[in-house]
């Protein structure tokens, strides 16, 4: 599995493995910056929707205030 993927909507998630979870950190791009959105500790396979549209909505706002 890839380390790093695109989630679409202009954002991509790393994952992180700590000592005994798999954690993920939510980023999106913006000219020739990363803006790091969210962090969590994945409890399933896939990544849970609240957690996505939070990371959406942040992204959303940094974009209207550049």
């Amino acid at each position: 599995m890839p380390v790093c993927k695109p989630l679409g909507r202009g954002l991509y998630g790393v994952r992180v493995s700590l000592k005994d979870r798999i954690a993920r950190v939510l980023f999106g791009i913006e000219g020739s910056e990363m803006i790091l959105l969210h962090g969590l500790i994945k409890k399933s396979q896939t990544t849970p929707k609240p957690d996505l549209d939070l990371a959406r909505t942040r992204l959303k706002e940094f974009k209207r205030h550049q």
